[in-house]
Formats: structure tokens, sequence, C-alpha cells
């Protein structure tokens, strides 16, 4: 791990920080006593990673029939339904933010790096992306986001790309079924169920599909090489 942090810092302009220094306690916290084993096998051996991009899946019924879905359904949930999917891809650019009114559990399969902000810096529906941090993810690592924490797709670590379980209550990413017209400023982001979205104006796959261009700043790449 340390020399892969090493070389990551070696090659961007940003600082890219561990998910076990201190740092990132204000985003999350390291997941611990939970078995993803069995998840993590299956990721091996019966998912892709594109050639181009990133295919999201929100609830994958193999991962579901594990035993990881009752262990964090039944306590980290407080027995709430959840759903279990899969973010895997090649993406190296920051593109935007998401965040939810629930925390959300990414297990690394394969390392990455996740650019993280704060929802509180979002003012007015803008978001400026100098204050975004980035941090590395180990190999095997499972990591809760909170609910106040901006995220989007991890970003790679290697040529191959990464691999990328995905829990969170079930139903968040899918489409809406209803969107009353409110007069909430927070209201705009709101692009599926239990996901509001600020992206940058340079991503046109989120525009296209009803994302706020609110991000301002360069949209950074980042680089493992």
């Amino acid at each position: 791990m340390n020399k892969m942090l090493e070389t990551l810092n070696a090659v961007n302009d940003v600082p890219v920080i561990s998910v076990f220094d201190p740092a990132f306690a204000p985003y999350g916290r390291v997941l611990e006593g939970y078995d993803f084993s069995q998840a993590d096998a299956y990721m091996r051996e019966k998912t892709d990673i594109p050639e181009n991009g990133n295919m999201y899946v929100p609830s994958v019924p193999g991962l579901e029939e594990l035993g990881i879905k009752s262990d964090v359904e039944n306590t980290f949930y407080g027995s709430m339904p959840v759903q279990i999917g899969f973010c895997n891809g090649r993406n190296t650019t920051y593109n935007g933010f998401e965040y939810h009114k629930c925390s959300e559990i990414n297990y690394a399969v394969t390392p990455f790096m996740l650019v993280l902000g704060h929802v509180w810096d979002i003012k007015d529906n803008k978001y400026d992306i100098q204050n975004a941090q980035v941090f590395f993810v180990p190999e095997g690592t499972a990591v809760e986001m909170y609910q106040t924490t901006l995220h989007l797709s991890p970003c790679r670590v290697c040529d191959e790309g990464f691999k990328d379980i995905v829990i969170l209550a079930r139903g968040t990413n899918t489409p809406l079924t209803e969107k009353t017209e409110c007069a909430d400023p927070e209201s705009v982001l709101l692009l599926q169920r239990n996901k509001w979205v600020i992206a940058h104006p340079e991503r046109e796959p989120l525009i296209k599909q009803g994302a706020h261009p609110g991000v301002i700043g360069e949209n950074k790449e980042l680089f493992y090489k």
C-alpha cells in the first residue's frame, strides 16, 4: 500500500491520502467486522471491467444472495432494506459529485481512489472543486461514506481499471417515481431516487441526464503512473 500511495502522490499535483489516515474521519470510516470474502470472489469471477468508461449496477441478485447482505442490513443499516451492486470502470477524472440521505458502503475489490467533499461546501448550488480531497482505498478495504460526503465514481490506479462493491438503502440510484415542484433550492440537485447530483459542466453525459452543472473549477484528472 505504501509504495502505491507514494507513486500516486509523486504523479499527482494534489495530495492523495490513505483512508486509514485521520484526515478521512470527517468523510467516513474504515469498516471492520464484516466478511466480504464471498462477495469479493463473486466480483472477481462474474463481473468485468468495461473497455471504456464505467458500468454501475445498483442491485445484483448474485451479490444479494450472499451472507453479507443480512449482516449489513440487520446491523449497519439497523434492519432497513439494502441493495448491493457494483461500479466497475476506468474513470480518471472528478466529473462531479453526488450524495444520498444515507451512508454508503464501498468495498475495494481492487484498489482505487475516491474524490470526496462535504455537502456544506455547496453554496447556491455551486461547489468549488478545489475543496475536494483525494483518498486512496487499498484492495480488500471496506469504507463507510457518511450521507454528508460528496462522492462519485472511483478513479483507477492501474491500467486494468477498478472493481467496487456498492451498498446503499434499497432503491437508491434508480429512476424517480415522482418529483414534486418545490421552492427548496436543493430540489434542483435531485436526479434519481435518494440521489442528489452536482456535475462539472464539461461532463456531458451527466448534464444530458439532467444533472445540475454547478461544479466550479478544472475537471481534474488523476494519474497513477
